[in-house]
């Protein structure tokens, strides 16, 4: 009787499985969907239009895609190969990049606040909210002032910054132990004093280019995108990404609950410190290429945890996904809501995020733990 007992527990976990993946499949084929579609009307709309086909054709161009030429100008920056039409220049020069740099940064932070959420078995947490964004912008900022000849190394520059807001956050939520609510409140105090001294640094900026692109930044912006963020944003995001699919397992065990995670030979403390790392690390990715961007890091994991359950590996592959196709879309609608006019991203996904999040705390009566 036991040995058929668990045999059927076996069977339930395995259907389990297969409807769990079965609907990450889904979140991965809708997400794919709508970046295709949101790459074909980025790539055909603006000052030098586009129709459908012939965005399609450029964009596939198999002389293009295929050619040596094209991938070290994109990826090693050489000079642009001067065989390109005009048309192809503008797509594969202006368009394509910023598409690129928005799927790279919607994937960052879509992972980053899965990562935040389960380490701090906290539903609010996001890189936003806990002011691990706002100690790197810090630094970004200060960068973009006062060092702009070290661009290429930006994101270790960020991810110190981030680390160290979120090392300070810890610090104060600190009291025997940290609490959700505490967390919360602790990252609200970090960032509203870091971002207090980014707004101070406008005060030394004497260039009104200068001052101007940095106000764009801090708004979260996709607008000068271009290959140099993407050689910039793409390393640091696999080392991320695949250090975030390397731990998993320990993600897995945290949500069983601190006490739990202890007795089962778990150095608690020390995953957390280390997977929040890998979090402040994918934040800093995104942000040193397209600056303060908030929502997408709190509400994709929620989307994608509410289709595909808590299973960690399930969560990031979903917000892997699901994330790049957020960003993108957003900036399409950015880009074409107002046009000519040119919206940064960071306001449209903030408007999309506001009443989600609200929607959120009305739906929840737990709101605040994962």
């Amino acid at each position: 009787m036991a040995k058929a007992f668990d045999r059927l527990a076996k069977l339930r976990a395995a259907g389990a499985d297969w409807y769990a993946t079965s609907k990450l499949g889904l979140v991965v084929v809708g997400s794919l969907a709508v970046l295709l579609g949101s790459t074909i009307l980025q790539v055909s709309f603006g000052a030098y239009p586009l129709a459908l086909g012939e965005a399609w054709n450029t964009v596939f161009d198999a002389q293009v895609v295929f050619s040596p030429d094209v991938w070290r100008w994109a990826f090693l920056g050489a000079n642009v190969p001067e065989w390109l039409t005009r048309q192809q220049i503008i797509v594969w020069n202006l368009r394509l990049p910023r598409i690129l740099v928005g799927a790279l940064v919607g994937a960052n932070l879509a992972v980053s606040g899965a990562l935040f959420q389960i380490v701090t078995r906290n539903e609010l947490a996001s890189p936003y909210i806990l002011g691990v964004s706002d100690g790197a912008g810090l630094v970004v900022l200060l960068t973009l002032t006062f060092f702009y000849g070290l661009m290429p190394v930006l994101p270790l520059f960020a991810a110190i910054g981030g680390g160290l807001a979120f090392l300070l956050v810890y610090a104060i939520a600190w009291k025997n132990g940290t609490s959700p609510v505490r967390l919360v409140l602790a990252g609200v105090v970090v960032g509203s004093v870091f971002g207090s001294v980014q707004r101070a640094l406008f005060f030394f900026i004497d260039d009104l280019g200068v001052a101007m692109a940095a106000q764009a930044w801090l708004s979260g912006t996709l607008m000068n995108a271009g290959w140099e963020e993407v050689r910039i944003a793409l390393p640091f995001t696999v080392i991320a990404m695949a250090l975030a699919f390397t731990v998993t397992q320990e993600l897995d065990v945290l949500l069983l609950g601190a006490d739990r995670a202890d007795s089962l030979g778990m150095p608690v403390e020390k995953v957390r410190f280390a997977i929040a790392g890998i979090g402040v690390l994918s934040t800093a990715a995104a942000i040193a290429v397209a600056g303060l961007i908030g929502f997408v890091g709190l509400i994709v994991p929620h989307m994608v945890r509410n289709i595909v359950g808590s299973d960690s590996k399930l969560l990031l592959a979903g917000c892997l996904f699901l994330g790049p196709a957020l960003l993108v879309g957003a900036d399409v609608g950015a880009r074409l809501a107002l046009s000519p006019v040119q919206l940064p991203v960071g306001v449209i996904t903030g408007i999309v995020g506001g009443p989600y999040f609200l929607y959120l705390m009305r739906k929840k009566t737990n709101l605040g733990e994962v």
